[in-house]
């Protein structure tokens, strides 16, 4: 099974590189010069040819991809890495978005209080966008002292939100 590692942006500047929404905990361990990724959609395989940070943005550059409108072709594309690849196994704390969303959102008592939708990769700590029941968005913060338990056991999957007066009943 493969996992989204990043997704694919906008171009910046002349020479093929783009910008990249993160997936992953370790950019720095995934995206190094001749990694090579599967795609989605199928646009074939991609290899790094270089990576930089440009004011926190990570840019990417591909092989497969010299210039401005290469690069445009690419945008919206998912990085896929096969799971078997990924050393997050070890981490018993790392999970993909693919794996929680359609999550069921419930309270420490067992309550329902939504469904994950997206889970947001931030440079500071992750944020979990949950659909309340009433059709609101509601952004967690993905911390341990507020979700305290993530079970994807395929009988039940849930997550526990133990959430801080108010942060509820804020809209997203």
């Amino acid at each position: 099974m493969s996992a989204v590692v990043a997704r694919i942006g906008k171009p910046h500047g002349l020479r093929g590189e783009v910008t990249v929404q993160l997936h992953t905990d370790a950019p720095g361990e995934r995206f190094v010069p001749e990694a090579r990724f599967e795609t989605d959609p199928d646009r074939g395989p991609l290899t790094i040819a270089g990576t930089r940070v440009h004011q926190g943005v990570w840019l990417l550059r591909f092989e497969e991809a010299g210039d401005r409108t290469a690069a445009e072709a690419l945008r919206g594309t998912r990085l896929l890495l096969d799971e078997d690849a990924t050393d997050d196994e070890d981490d018993e704390d790392a999970w993909y978005e693919d794996d929680l969303v359609g999550v069921q959102a419930r309270d420490p008592e067992g309550a329902v209080l939504g469904e994950i939708v997206a889970l947001d990769v931030r440079p500071a700590q992750d944020l979990l966008t949950v659909r309340l029941l009433d059709g609101r968005q509601a952004l967690v913060p993905f911390v341990a002292e507020i979700v305290s338990t993530v079970d994807l056991d395929p009988a039940d999957p849930h997550v526990v939100i133990d959430a801080p007066p108010g942060l509820l009943d804020l809209d997203a």
